[in-house]
């Protein structure tokens, strides 16, 4: 395989060779200071000194180069614009073609100045994650930090392209302004939502999506959905248009919601199902559990089925959802905990979230994927929220022939009928896709810029050239005389080659939210058992309770999304909120003074909101720090963090369980005590990887 100098250089414009980063200089210069410390001829802080000020002037020359075309830009839009206000009032249709077409040119110059800034940073982030591994310094923190948060900042025209943005802008709105010169005069500035299309604008907006850093709503959300890009995508993927039905997502959605709805409907009357049954009401744990101890497995199958085909498996998960919820209802006059147990890890086994996570990641086209995004997770907050709520809705008691119908079975039949008509629906309108594996099949495609003149430039980095680049694992010991050849960018289909790719600072972000899961699970699951015992409360009043706590996960996503993130780094959100949780667990606890409701109520809306926060900050920094290897394959990131967040259910319900044969008056402290040994392990890891969080 080529060397990443030599790719490096292969994907640059040669009129602009010189502006570059000199790769193979930064990497002579590490070479030798190896060989000179070494033989002691040199020592670290030199190393350091003489490094940071090659750095520093590999990055001035970059930025003065791109402030230099950014104006040649601006001067050229600026005769255009001219020329369009001389043209305003006698536009014809020869002179509006002529217009956008070289605005479109000036887009596709736009398009390859972007290309020189992505190139640039990839192999900024590539020679110092070389010099991080072959002195064992943390170089990178120290230099990013000193330089990126400086007044005089150039390493922030490398990262934040706001002179490009305003060229981008400045673009976009004189396109669609010529496109509705017929029409109307009023400004897009004027408008909410600028509905013109282009492929030149796409191509640009998706490239200001990767190198922008800024936060809102719809990318918090998004992120939260644990989404991952691969790598750096390029606007060849705009052929996604091909594979996108809107159905087809809103399918996707519809399961989602469906899936949590099944998920919480039980919560509040599981404990009273079992006793009706004949077993201890803390035998609900595994009830409950028994749903996520399937998924566990069934994320796996499903992952793995999405490879070949999207319609297959939601069929099955379908079936098998409308099945497991029969049997459920069928236990109450069966008198068997056995079949209601059964009945559980059916619904466990049907669970596709790994199919929607997919869909929406290969099939949703760029421009619509963190919209889509937003929505799986909206729909996953309605679903928890809705769950609890429809048990209100079920307090009757009839039969049916020999069938019984009252509020523990009645979750059960309703949504047996719900996945029924889910079933019928999507065999009549899901449209499988044309490629089922764009992933894999897009792999070493390079988007390619049409010039002028008609010949062809490398524009963005082809997938296997954003692996050599980008990849956390890749190996950066290439040496002048060809070096060892880097791995390919293969899909990762193995648990030990994802546990491998995995960082220290990914696997602890991936026990925050083992722990966050953890401790929702025990105030979810545990509520109406507690509640019951110290209140005294009913169904209704647990119901109403379970779903005005679901009602609290999108005011808080807006809060945070469009606020909190904008104020302070991610990172703090994620200790701030880690201490929040640890602190609403402590108030949890029954020590000494009668337990109240007002401190069971505010305790658990502490915990809850604190780990909904905590869990969208965490998603969000696991989508930057994960290798971007772990967005493809079986084994990806999302489903690597549903196993997380999966296998913390399962010990949670299972630790109510276990809890329960000591007595109910012991059950809420012994179950708290393990949420708060594992919350403050997760502050203290948190702590120590604290610094390599960006």
């Amino acid at each position: 395989m080529v060397a990443f100098g030599k790719k490096l250089r292969e994907l640059q414009i040669p009129e602009w060779r010189e502006h570059y980063i000199n790769y193979k200089l930064m990497k002579k210069k590490v070479n030798r200071y190896t060989q000179q410390i070494e033989i002691g001829t040199q020592n670290d802080y030199n190393v350091l000194r003489d490094f940071s000020r090659l750095l520093d002037i590999q990055i001035e020359k970059i930025v003065l180069f791109l402030l230099e075309q950014q104006g040649l830009l601006a001067m050229r839009l600026s005769s255009l614009g001219e020329e369009q206000g001389a043209l305003s009032q006698q536009l014809t249709e020869a002179n509006v073609a002529e217009l956008q077409e070289q605005y479109r040119a000036a887009g596709q110059d736009l398009l390859r100045l972007l290309a020189f800034v992505e190139i640039n940073a990839i192999g900024l982030r590539k020679i110092l994650k070389k010099f991080d591994k072959r002195f064992g310094y943390k170089f990178t923190d120290y230099y990013v930090k000193t330089r990126a948060n400086h007044p005089h900042s150039q390493l922030k025209q490398v990262f934040k392209q706001v002179g490009i943005v305003a060229v981008a802008g400045a673009i976009f709105h004189n396109l669609a302004e010529l496109e509705g010169h017929k029409e109307s005069y009023i400004s897009i500035y004027d408008q909410l939502d600028l509905s013109y299309q282009d492929p030149v604008i796409d191509s640009i907006k998706a490239a200001l999506n990767r190198l922008s850093n800024s936060t809102n709503f719809l990318q918090f959300l998004g992120k939260h959905a644990m989404l991952l890009e691969d790598g750096l995508s390029d606007p060849a993927e705009n052929n996604v248009d091909e594979r996108y039905n809107f159905m087809s997502l809103l399918l996707n959605l519809v399961n989602t919601f469906l899936y949590m709805v099944n998920t919480y409907i039980i919560v509040p009357t599981a404990d009273n199902y079992t006793m009706s049954l004949g077993a201890a009401a803390t035998v609900c744990g595994i009830v409950i559990g028994a749903m996520p101890v399937a998924q566990v497995f069934s994320s796996v199958y499903f992952s793995s089925w999405s490879n070949r085909s999207y319609m297959q498996p939601l069929v099955f998960s379908s079936i098998i959802l409308v099945v497991g919820n029969a049997l459920y209802a069928l236990a109450y006059d069966l008198k068997s905990i056995t079949v209601l147990l059964v009945g559980r890890l059916f619904c466990g086994l049907g669970s596709a979230r790994a199919v929607n996570r997919r869909y929406i990641t290969d099939c949703v086209p760029l421009r619509l994927r963190m919209q889509a995004s937003a929505g799986f997770v909206s729909a996953s907050a309605l679903g928890m929220a809705c769950g609890p709520a429809l048990a209100c809705v079920f307090q009757r008691n009839f039969k049916i022939l020999f069938i019984t119908f009252n509020e523990d079975t009645l979750p059960g039949w309703a949504m047996a009928l719900a996945w029924l008509i889910f079933l019928v629906w999507l065999c009549i309108c899901f449209k499988e896709p044309f490629s089922v594996i764009p992933s894999e099949a897009n792999t070493g495609k390079t988007a390619i810029l049409i010039l002028e003149n008609g010949c062809t430039q490398p524009l963005l980095l082809s997938k296997e050239a954003k692996q050599e680049c980008a990849d956390q694992e890749c190996d950066d010991d290439d040496n002048d005389d060809g070096g060892q050849s880097k791995r390919t960018r293969k899909p990762v289909n193995s648990i030990m080659l994802a546990y491998k790719l995995l960082t220290p600072s990914v696997k602890v972000q991936l026990f925050v939210y083992f722990m966050l899961k953890y401790a929702m699970e025990i105030v979810l699951a545990e509520s109406s058992i507690i509640t019951g015992y110290y209140f005294v409360w009913s169904t209704t009043n647990v119901a109403v309770f379970l779903a005005c706590l679901g009602l609290t996960v999108l005011p808080v996503n807006i809060i945070v999304g469009n606020y909190l993130s904008n104020l302070f780094e991610e990172r703090q959100l994620l200790l701030a909120s880690e201490i929040m949780l640890c602190i609403g667990v402590i108030l949890s606890f029954h020590i000494l003074i009668p337990y109240s409701v007002p401190q069971y109520v505010c305790s658990a809306l502490i915990t809850f909101v604190s780990a909904e926060i905590l869990e969208g900050v965490n998603l969000s920094l696991l989508s930057r720090v994960m290798s971007s290897r772990l967005s493809r394959g079986t084994f990806n990131g999302g489903l690597l963090s549903t196993e997380a967040g999966t296998i913390a259910r399962v010990i949670a319900d299972g630790t109510i369980t276990l809890s329960g044969y000591l007595s109910e008056s012991k059950l809420l402290n012994i179950t708290l005590l393990p949420s708060l040994f594992i919350c403050v392990y997760a502050i203290i890891a948190t702590c120590f990887t604290y610094n390599s969080l960006y």
